[in-house]
């Protein structure tokens, strides 16, 4: 599976534990940004995320949600962190003892917690492990028939009834936005890479032509 495959806030929830409402926390603060967001005129954002951010996050998730690590302890260990590594929550090795998170500082290999040295720790986040579940979910949550192949469709329970390319949550507003951003069909499927050339021609389609209606 292509590592810059783009996940939506849906896919995130499923294959990570987070809630809807810490991601756009996350976002909002600055502390866990998607890769790709815009707001409509409606309101309504779009969030994207890569594979990468899904270790990330279900990192993060194990971090916060079952280690009980407050936020701004993560928070101050990303911001000292993320000056050396691009993606330091699911590259680097994190340990934890008690509510506090430590890791190996890529600078001196002196393990700290936050930013000071520590000595101690135990339970380790097992990052091959959750890398490869990680793999392993999306793979079984991009499975579709081959009669959803190009076609459109519209669930009550996916995405709030919006439009998405059958068997997928991908919204055809997803692949219209990196379409208009310059994207040819062969880069949007780096994106996307369970999708085919059908399916990117048929968004596109499908978009053009609500637009034209709405506007």
């Amino acid at each position: 599976m292509n590592d810059v495959a783009a996940f939506n806030v849906e896919q995130v929830i499923a294959l990570t534990g987070l809630s809807a409402r810490q991601l756009a926390h996350w976002d909002r603060i600055g502390f866990f940004p998607p890769r790709y967001s815009e707001r409509s005129p409606s309101g309504r954002v779009t969030r994207l995320y890569t594979f990468r951010d899904l270790v990330g996050l279900r990192v993060l998730a194990l971090l916060r949600n079952t280690y009980h690590v407050p936020l701004p302890q993560l928070r101050k260990a990303h911001a000292y962190l993320i000056e050396h590594h691009e993606d330091p929550w699911s590259t680097i090795t994190f340990y934890v003892l008690g509510h506090s998170v430590f890791f190996d500082d890529p600078r001196d290999d002196v393990r700290r917690e936050g930013a000071r040295p520590a000595q101690t720790v135990f339970n380790v986040i097992p990052m091959a492990r959750i890398e490869r579940d990680i793999r392993a979910a999306a793979n079984r949550l991009r499975e579709r028939g081959a009669d959803e192949v190009g076609r459109i469709a519209q669930y009550r329970s996916v995405m709030s009834h919006a439009p998405v390319l059958a068997g997928t949550r991908i919204p055809t507003s997803a692949v219209w936005h990196f379409h208009k951003a310059g994207y040819d069909t062969a880069a949007i499927l780096n994106q996307y890479p369970t999708l085919t050339p059908e399916d990117v021609t048929a968004a596109i389609a499908f978009e053009e032509q609500h637009r034209t209606r709405a506007g």
